[in-house]
């Protein structure tokens, strides 16, 4: 039986696929009997009610006067320490390298070398701060002072290899979901609330920044529109979303295209669509492309960074080069043609989603990086 670990855990508590994988691991590991302390500025979003062998600890942030900016990062660093040294903790699991690893580092100093540092990458720590020189060595040394190093794909790993020069082992552990939260629902009241019985529903979700080349979403609609009566459900906010706004206005598309805003119960709202458009030029893993699998829906995006290794092409989804979007109206006009391939990809959805990115074994994969930086052994 495997020794039962106190772990801290840091990340962003705010809307993303980082925070919420974060937090989903963390929620698993206190079922499993693990002591859990998550540690930042407000509560994680995706934490919910009370769980057992979980505990909230808030960084508060200094108000003193010479400071022009309060410094979270060293408020940060003093809590983990704190939380440490209090809670007699066994890893710090800090999610992003900055300022979260940076800081794990710095309370590492303050508590000992007992204190272990799990590292996880999930992209913007490396595809776009990285880039920044002023920030390099720092990324840099908190990558190289972790004890341990995970990236959410095969693809971040490359780019963080290349960029940063890094030449220490990454462990692969791609994010995950839990099949008890998502898996196909009876969501036919819902999508008649937006699509006549003879409409498909084609839908995207994100945070409506530029990387998600939101306006491809329209340009593809628009094609499939053309030849396929359908609806388009836009779910979530973000900068973009004036604009794209905008473009569906000066289409004349307006009463074809939904925004439903940020939801909670998105296993419930992907299960409404027939297919999820992920045009993104940047994407580390595309976490919303495998809810999507779990509930049973294939993705058509874009080859870009992490996706090829969530969506296989012709088998889950279907794949183009970042702006295709002919060729990505294509290929959802070719699956919404043919119900019969439409079956076959909502079965291989489930499959994969249930046998490579199980909640089960990702996490049993982060148990064995946890135990291996401990030095423990683990007994079956």
């Amino acid at each position: 039986m495997e020794p039962f670990l106190k772990i801290g855990i840091t990340c962003y508590p705010s809307l993303g696929g980082s925070g919420v994988v974060a937090t989903e691991l963390g929620k698993l590991l206190a079922e499993k009997g693990h002591e859990v302390h998550f540690i930042s500025h407000s509560v994680p979003f995706r934490l919910g009610s009370f769980h057992k062998n979980i505990i909230y600890h808030e960084v508060e942030v200094s108000d003193y006067y010479v400071f022009r900016y309060p410094p979270y990062d060293l408020s940060l660093a003093t809590k983990m320490a704190q939380v440490a040294k209090a809670q007699n903790l066994d890893i710090l699991h800090v999610h992003y390298a900055v300022p979260h690893a940076v800081c794990a580092f710095l309370a590492k100093q303050m508590v000992g070398d007992n204190l272990k540092v799990v590292t996880t990458l999930h992209g913007t720590d490396i595809t776009v701060l990285a880039q920044d020189e002023s920030l390099k060595d720092l990324i840099r040394l908190a990558i190289n002072e972790s004890d341990a190093v995970t990236s959410v794909s095969r693809d971040l790993m490359r780019e963080t290899i290349e960029v940063l020069d890094i030449t220490r082992d990454i462990d692969l552990t791609y994010n995950f979901v839990d099949q008890r939260i998502y898996y196909p629902r009876n969501a036919q009241k819902c999508r008649e609330d937006f699509a006549k019985p003879d409409e498909k529903v084609l839908m995207h979700i994100s945070n409506f920044r530029p990387v998600k080349r939101v306006g491809d979403v329209v340009d593809i609609f628009s094609q499939v529109n053309e030849k396929i009566p359908s609806r388009l459900l836009f779910v979530g906010e973000g900068p973009d979303l004036p604009k794209i706004q905008w473009k569906i206005k000066e289409m004349g598309l307006e009463d074809k295209v939904h925004f439903l805003g940020k939801q909670d119960d998105i296993a419930h709202v992907i299960s409404m669509a027939d297919i999820l458009l992920l045009p993104s030029e940047k994407e580390s893993f595309g976490l919303v492309a495998l809810e999507a699998m779990a509930c049973g829906i294939p993705t058509v995006g874009s080859i870009a960074g992490g996706i090829p290794e969530l969506v296989s092409h012709g088998e889950t989804g279907f794949l183009a080069p970042i702006g295709d979007t002919r060729q990505m109206a294509d290929y959802c006009v070719s699956m919404l043609n043919n119900p019969k391939l439409m079956k076959v990809m909502k079965e291989a959805c489930l499959a994969r989603a249930r046998n490579d990115f199980s909640s089960e074994r990702i996490m049993s994969q982060y148990e064995s990086i946890y135990y291996r930086v401990l030095n423990r052994e683990v007994t079956v």
